[in-house]
């Protein structure tokens, strides 16, 4: 198959990938390689995904490009004729939004619509997209259901996230394009951005500096480990949104439609606590870390927790890893990448 992956160079982006080239699909990337964090990690990442250039092994093509301009889609989408796109370009960080909130405007929402258009104008047969737990904003029922109303959020990241999916929902119905939206429960791993707690508290801890913890480490989070991740979407991509034929307009539900698109969440259904994740940092180190506590940031949530059931009965497949392995796996990478 010929898949366009945006994002190719970020966290998810990356290992999504290499799957897919390690499985000999024709993979077509697009980076627009910002500098949100040190480009030397997408830089390194990118030289992985090279030994799959079309002059080593012709199955893969890197595009320097931003999905924020149409013409450069267009010119992807015309030459390469994807059969599948996977959209995990976006800009990312719930407090960087509060900060910078036309960053998300023009990445978030026009790229995504630039995504959308090129998907009907080239009639794409599959598009997945990353939307994001932070969509259930101030619910504090748990687990989060893809069934639960998801109108409050509580940054502006997770607003963009939400209207991305109500902007598939539209091309879903106007021009039959199946859309898949994956809900990811804070993704972890090797490779990941620097400015996730995983990354910044083992690189103060390593340095023995203090490490920040926030709402005094009563967070709690659905930890996902990242090869979870992308076994489920090599799952879903295979399985194109199909309409519910049942689905009732004058009693509609939220996780289903009349067109075909369809929403999972993507997480562990195992929520631990940020002194429980710390904790098996300081036991993959063998160091323990100094803390200082700070009350909860702006647009943070205490908690998350995912019901996969919808997920589990339609690939089955449901996330496991736990974080102990989990964290274990990304410290071994760090400690090797960054030759300590």
């Amino acid at each position: 198959m010929r898949v366009l992956v945006t994002g190719a160079a970020g966290f998810i982006g990356y290992h999504v990938s290499m799957k897919l080239l390690e499985t000999n699909n024709l993979v077509i990337g697009i980076d627009n390689f910002n500098n949100f964090y040190d480009p030397k990690l997408k830089e390194a990442r990118y030289k992985n995904l090279e030994e799959f250039s079309y002059e080593k092994k012709n199955i893969f093509k890197m595009i320097n490009g931003d999905i924020k301009n149409q013409s450069t889609l267009d010119n992807v989408f015309g030459e390469y004729k994807p059969d599948i796109v996977i959209n995990l370009a976006a800009q990312a960080g719930v407090r960087h939004s509060i900060e910078n909130p036309s960053e998300y405007i023009q990445t978030n929402l026009v790229g995504f619509a630039n995504i959308l258009e090129s998907c009907r104008k080239y009639e794409t047969k599959h598009l997945l997209y990353a939307s994001s737990s932070s969509v259930y904003g101030g619910n504090t029922n748990m687990p989060f259901s893809e069934t639960q109303s998801v109108d409050h959020p509580v940054s502006l990241y997770a607003a963009t996230k939400r209207s991305n999916e109500l902007l598939a929902h539209s091309y879903s119905h106007l021009y039959s394009i199946p859309c898949t939206g994956l809900r990811f429960f804070t993704v972890y791993g090797p490779w990941g951005r620097p400015d996730m707690a995983l990354f910044l508290f083992t690189k103060s801890i390593l340095k023995k500096e203090p490490i920040k913890v926030f709402n005094h480490g009563k967070m709690i989070r659905d930890f996902t480990y990242i090869d979870d991740i992308v076994e489920s979407i090599m799952r879903i991509m295979k399985k194109p949104a199909r309409p519910y034929k049942s689905f009732d307009t004058s009693n509609p539900i939220a996780d289903k439609s009349w067109a075909p698109h369809r929403i999972f969440n993507i997480g562990n259904s195992t929520p631990e606590s940020l002194t429980e994740y710390i904790n098996a940092i300081e036991n993959a180190l063998g160091i323990k870390a100094k803390k200082e506590f700070y009350p909860m940031q702006p647009g943070d949530v205490a908690s998350t927790f995912s019901d996969c059931s919808n997920l589990e009965s339609f690939i089955n497949f449901k996330p496991n890893t736990s974080i102990k392995k989990g964290v274990n796996e990304f410290i071994k990478w760090y400690k090797n990448f960054y030759e300590q």
